[in-house]
């Protein structure tokens, strides 16, 4: 399979603080790889560094074939990368129609073929009958939902996404799983961080897990499950906590 993303030698300091170590690895097109690791293991660092918020310290990063290092995110938006928070970030004060507008308000899109795209995304997600609401009036799960529907407006091939599945409801971490599924099936790519194991590990082709900001293992979810230098990372930092 063609790589949509290859990551090579990344590395990130602050000051004296190494937060990703020498990362590598590769993305085929219509791929899942999860990233997991204990807390400050580097993993938002990485996403940031993948969609321009950092400029590495060393290392380069290639979508699609162009290397795109350091390119900044609003750029990157438009070649097809796209982002999601761990704390969600939507626009409260707006609806959730004019959410959905706003990666479109720069790109050479008609009006109509706008919003068939954002109400047929929001039926996806189950918030088509809240399009005229105010964001605000969301529960913290419909937001998610909302954000990543968002992420969808410009049909990205690649799409980062940082802790999607934290404290919201089964059946929200369901429909976004199925709707991924359905992305992956149709070429698009994920670069998925969490917590939530389980969930992580159902949805990915592969994972990484990062410690210290360096990469300690690669493989299958299966063969994650098994590996005893993940393991050891986990039950180090909860022995610690």
């Amino acid at each position: 399979m063609t790589a949509v993303l290859e990551v090579e030698g990344l590395v990130k300091s602050f000051g004296g603080v190494v937060a990703v170590d020498g990362v590598s690895f590769s993305l085929p097109s219509g791929t899942v790889l999860g990233v997991i690791g204990p807390n400050g293991s580097g993993k938002t660092t990485l996403l940031n560094l993948l969609n321009g918020v950092h400029r590495p310290t060393a290392g380069r990063v290639r979508f699609a074939g162009m290397d795109v290092t350091g390119t900044p995110p609003d750029r990157l938006a438009a070649l097809g990368v796209m982002r999601t928070f761990q704390n969600t970030r939507v626009f409260r004060t707006l609806t959730v129609f004019q959410n959905m507008m706003v990666p479109l308000l720069h790109r050479p899109v008609g009006p109509g073929a706008a919003s068939r795209r954002a109400m047929e995304l929001l039926e996806r997600v189950g918030l088509k009958g809240m399009a005229q609401s105010a964001a605000s009036e969301l529960s913290g799960g419909q937001q998610r939902l909302l954000e990543f529907a968002r992420a969808l407006m410009t049909g990205p091939r690649l799409v980062l996404m940082d802790e999607p599945f934290a404290g919201v409801h089964p059946a929200v971490v369901e429909v976004m799983s199925r709707h991924m599924q359905a992305l992956r099936a149709e070429g698009t790519s994920f670069v998925v961080v969490s917590h939530e194991i389980p969930v992580l590990m159902a949805l990915s082709d592969r994972v990484i897990c990062l410690d210290r900001g360096k990469v300690i293992a690669e493989g299958t979810p299966e063969e994650i499950r098994n590996n005893e230098a993940v393991i050891e990372a986990y039950l180090g930092s909860a022995a610690h906590s």
